[in-house]
């Protein structure tokens, strides 16, 4: 990986180079510190029928979604938008968004967001959950850290599980959100 704390240069990171996060499907490209806070980047792969992280906002970052290869779910908002191969999704700053590969499809996702905010140490953490080396609650205990603010959505719960229930209280969305399948114990599996 070509890399400078001056941010008046080209960053380059080469695929090969780039950190991976097997259990999290995860290729980490830029972070906030390596662009000056304009961006942060990274590519996610979900296996079909997978989850992607539970319904979150972000108060000050765009998160845009290129799908590279196969089918997205996305919440967006209050509505679910199936995205394709080719297809571009902006959620702007505050909306609540989750995302997941249907059950008949992988997907291959570009994720950036801008301006930056840090995010391969949030990976990290997810990775380390993923492995049975931290517990969900570090992940709650970091929402400001990493502008990444978890949220119940019944329209996803419904949209994923058929769960008609209406807006749980706090404790019963933490609940909800520890024992998302997005944060169990996974095998290790690499992907490129």
């Amino acid at each position: 990986m070509t890399n400078s704390n001056s941010y008046d240069k080209a960053l380059l990171v080469r695929h090969d180079e780039a950190e991976t996060l097997d259990t999290m499907g995860v290729r980490l490209y830029a972070d906030h510190d390596m662009t000056g806070g304009k961006l942060s980047a990274n590519r996610a792969f979900l296996p079909a029928g997978a989850d992607g992280p539970p319904p979150h906002y972000h108060a000050s970052s765009a998160e845009l979604f290129y799908l590279l290869d196969g089918t997205l779910r996305v919440l967006a908002g209050e509505e679910i938008q199936v995205i394709n191969a080719g297809d571009f999704l902006l959620i702007p700053p505050n909306m609540t968004h989750a995302w997941a590969a249907p059950a008949t499809a992988s997907a291959d996702v570009l994720v950036i967001f801008t301006p930056g905010i840090e995010r391969f140490d949030y990976f990290r953490l997810g990775e380390r959950i993923r492995k049975g080396e931290a517990s969900p609650l570090e992940i709650l205990d970091t929402q400001e850290r990493f502008d990444n603010h978890f949220v119940d959505s019944p329209i996803w719960r419904q949209a994923q599980k058929g769960d008609a229930r209406g807006l749980l209280d706090q404790d019963g969305h933490r609940t909800e959100f520890l024992a998302s399948d997005a944060l169990q114990i996974q095998s290790t599996t690499s992907e490129s």
